[in-house]
């Protein structure tokens, strides 16, 4: 255990569907951009097993909006070219494949929101967060992520041809975000 200000904090390695906790302990559980990869049933009943009555669960997404025309468009459409088995592209940033899941397990009162924001990238901020994307650097083998990348780089110095040096891309995201109780046993 490691001290933390007025805390003791102890880590444990887990999955979502086999959580190393005893039952009725956790205020919160959370789940951020990752409940696609899940067994979502089994997670749900695992965060419904670990919550505390009337606890809350949080699954939440930060995902880059496609619209005709934009960087996110041509990224997507470059991807798709290297990983013909990607298939999770043309996202509209919502995802309520969970809520089905959660609320067979015991979770109710929902409640849902989102917003959208530009996020600012430079070229290199934004090959690096492609790289570390589940379509390119999760999937591909080292020398396709490179062959890639230099397509990549290649793409955005085409797209920002003209712009003042250190030019930003303007990226749009969308916050979404599930919250919901867990029903008390009565």
């Amino acid at each position: 255990m490691a001290r933390v200000g007025r805390y003791d904090v102890e880590y444990k390695i887990g999955t979502a569907e086999a959580i190393p906790l005893p039952d009725g302990v956790a205020d919160v559980v959370s789940a951020g951009q990752c409940w696609h990869w899940f067994d979502g049933k089994k997670a749900a009943m695992e965060f419904s097993r670990i919550t505390k009555p009337h606890g809350r669960v949080v699954v939440a997404y930060f995902s880059w909006l496609l619209s005709p025309g934009n960087v996110v468009e041509a990224t997507e459409r470059l991807i798709k070219k290297h990983n013909r088995n990607w298939k999770f592209g043309g996202g509209i940033g919502v995802d309520f494949r969970s809520l089905p899941h959660l609320q067979a397990a015991g979770f109710s009162r929902v409640e849902t929101f989102s917003y959208d924001l530009d996020v600012p990238y430079t070229a290199e901020g934004w090959r690096g967060r492609i790289r570390a994307s589940a379509g390119v650097g999760a999937s591909l083998a080292p020398a396709e992520v490179e062959a890639f990348d230099a397509e990549h780089a290649r793409l955005l110095a085409r797209l920002l041809e003209g712009s003042f040096p250190g030019a930003l891309l303007e990226i749009p995201h969308r916050v979404f975000t599930i919250i919901a109780a867990r029903a008390h046993p009565d």
